[in-house]
């Protein structure tokens, strides 16, 4: 006899969560979220004032939106995620709803319950969406790995106190450290 699988959950089932409950939803599967602690708000605010000021200063056409924001990863209704930072420099893929498609650049910022999604699930799923660049940051070890997926570059780590290249963008690089 076989096994009964689960039943695949769909985006309707995200929008039907009580108000203030955040999950995601990978192949089908739904991820509860949650809430971040303070450390992680505080990188997470830091690296968007960073990045957008970064692309206000040099006139660039792309957007950062920082968490909770959706993101649509494969267009259709078994993938929604809300990573913690989206550069999207396709304003096309921009509506109300959030972004459909992949962001340009994901930054992850890890906590104790999200490590395997972060290092695992997301990583994979990025990668065959087309994410062109993935960080994560982690507060406790104070390590960042990055990923050049579009150049499918080995992965690189760095420390918060290094000048971390970003991939994406010649001439830019951030050092956390600078930023806390």
């Amino acid at each position: 006899m076989a096994l009964a699988q689960a039943k695949l959950k769909r985006l309707d089932d995200i929008y039907a969560l009580p108000d203030g409950q955040r999950a995601e939803l990978i192949d089908g599967q739904m991820y509860m979220m949650a809430p971040p602690n303070t450390a992680h708000q505080k990188i997470s605010w830091k690296l968007h004032q960073t990045i957008a000021n970064y692309i206000d200063s040099m006139g660039g056409n792309c957007d950062v939106f920082a968490a909770p924001f959706a993101v649509f990863l494969n267009k259709d209704d078994f993938n929604y995620v809300e990573p913690d930072l989206s550069v999207i420099c396709d304003r096309n893929k921009i509506n109300d709803k959030g972004c459909s498609g992949a962001p340009d650049w994901i930054i992850e910022i890890v906590s104790p319950s999200t490590q395997t999604m972060d290092y695992g699930i997301k990583l994979f799923k990025y990668r065959t969406a087309n994410v062109r660049e993935y960080w994560i940051v982690n507060p406790v070890t104070h390590i960042v790995n990055v990923y050049d997926l579009e150049h499918d570059e080995k992965t690189r780590q760095y420390s918060f106190n290094d000048n971390i290249p970003v991939c994406i963008y010649e001439n830019f690089s951030v050092c956390i450290s600078g930023l806390l």
